[in-house]
């Protein structure tokens, strides 16, 4: 008997993404703190010199935001891995700390993978910075007839390297890009039969439900 999901398949793109983040964001937050409690404890460990007098509220506050920034920089280190595709019967989950999406199999006209580099051939300045490490990479693409919300709301939350161009399809970077094709293409197969086959009157009417 067919599973009712497949695997979670983590979105490589996300984690990129995120570990270019969250290493900047700590540093900014580790530099806010070494400089309130610095300017906070230097006058009285050296009570000779001279230097630059701040409030101290100032400093408080600085010091407070320090903290807020490496607390944002843990957060966004503890999520980055937490953004996947799973497969199911009748539909593709994409899921990320702020986004649950199901895409269903009826939107999904092919799948086909590219690498990423010919999927963004054009990109310049900080873009093909960030798409170099992967360029070479394969990408499942999936042509869809029409996002499931609206593209402006997706691209809130997704990268714009999950989008190739301008027409409605997405692109999934995922660590093992054919086993996750192969499940996904089984699952829409036999979502396909499961629309072929004709109702069986003898069954009973909630073993007869069919996946839209």
């Amino acid at each position: 008997m067919r599973p009712s999901r497949g695997h979670r398949h983590r979105l490589l793109l996300y984690t990129y993404s995120l570990n270019r983040w969250w290493r900047g964001v700590l540093a900014t937050g580790i530099i806010l703190l070494v400089l309130a409690l610095g300017l906070g404890l230097l006058p009285g460990l050296l009570p000779q010199d001279t230097f630059l007098q701040v409030e101290d509220q100032s400093l408080w506050v600085t010091g407070v935001i320090g903290v807020l920034v490496i607390f944002a920089a843990i957060f966004l280190a503890a999520i980055r891995k937490s953004a996947y595709v799973q497969p199911y019967a009748d539909h593709l989950r994409l899921v990320t700390p702020f986004l649950r999406l199901n895409i269903s199999y009826r939107r999904i006209r092919q799948a086909s993978s590219t690498e990423m580099a010919h999927l963004f051939p054009s990109v310049k300045g900080w873009q093909r910075k960030l798409l170099g490490p992967i360029a070479g990479k394969m990408a499942v693409v999936l042509d869809l007839d029409g996002y499931p919300i609206s593209r402006s709301a997706l691209r809130l939350f997704l990268s714009p390297f999950f989008f190739p161009d301008r027409t409605d399809r997405l692109a999934l970077l995922v660590p093992d890009w054919m086993e996750f094709s192969t499940e996904i293409e089984s699952f829409r197969s036999s979502w396909k039969e499961a629309m072929r086959q004709p109702l069986d009157a003898s069954k009973p009417l909630y073993e007869q439900t069919r996946y839209v």
